[in-house]
């Protein structure tokens, strides 16, 4: 009977190709298949992280989402097409794991960490062996790219999902030192207002592209237009205990 093959969930870092850890390409090198998200008909972010890593020829397979920004996240069409995707991905993933072969699903920044990964890893976890290969997330390339010191002292951290209600964003922001808030894109306006409404505006910067080509990083009251690409984050330094 043929050993199963194992399930690696691979962080390949915010955005630079020298980001990725020694053990996430080695992961990949040794990989019976590559796999990962992509928008259809498109490579993807992940995808073109990995490219000056991926061995030629390396076998590989594109999981395209049925739908991105076309609906709602909440809406019950959206909800029930990602559902039929991560099922219908999973089955092709457990198709070569069952011949013995290692399944390496790359990923932006950490793979547990607001990561589509995950939603595989917990349908697969309890059929096969799964390990976890983590990456820098995209906030801490972003702050290294900006030059900020987050937490000093006993700060708090918020990590604060932009898709929020305006009103939750503005209490998640008055009950923290400091904030990382992703999820940006459409949402971008109403981030804005809300850090405003806190008080916090002054404190802000916004981060595009961080550790990538074409990197931005200015202060948010600087920036004049209200678009945010995937690749964005706003971030709030906390104040805290120095000596």
């Amino acid at each position: 009977m043929t050993p199963k093959g194992t399930f690696h969930g691979v962080g390949l870092g915010p955005g630079d190709p020298d980001l990725l850890t020694v053990q996430a390409v080695k992961r990949i090198e040794s990989a019976g298949l590559v796999t990962y998200f992509a928008k259809k008909g498109k490579r993807g972010n992940a995808r073109t992280i990995v490219d000056k890593w991926m061995p030629k020829g390396k076998p590989e397979l594109p999981l395209w989402y049925p739908m991105t920004t076309e609906c709602h996240f909440g809406d019950t069409a959206y909800v029930d097409a990602l559902r039929e995707f991560y099922e219908r991905s999973v089955e092709a993933i457990a198709d070569v794991l069952d011949m013995g072969k290692d399944v390496v699903l790359v990923c932006e920044g950490d793979p547990m960490f607001y990561g589509s990964f995950m939603h595989l890893y917990v349908r697969l976890k309890d059929r096969y062996a799964t390990k976890i290969t983590p990456g820098v997330t995209g906030m801490a390339g972003c702050w290294a790219a900006a030059g900020l010191p987050m937490t000093w002292g006993d700060d708090k951290l918020s990590v604060i999902a932009g898709t929020m209600h305006e009103e939750d964003l503005v209490r998640a922001l008055e009950g923290t030192d400091a904030a990382v808030i992703m999820k940006l894109g459409s949402n971008f306006p109403k981030v804005r207002r809300a850090i405003e409404r806190a008080g916090l505006l002054a404190r802000a910067t916004y981060v595009e592209r961080g550790t990538m080509a074409g990197e931005l990083v200015l202060p948010l009251a600087d920036k004049a237009d209200d678009s945010a690409p995937y690749f964005s984050l706003i971030l709030i330094p906390g104040e805290g205990r120095r000596p």
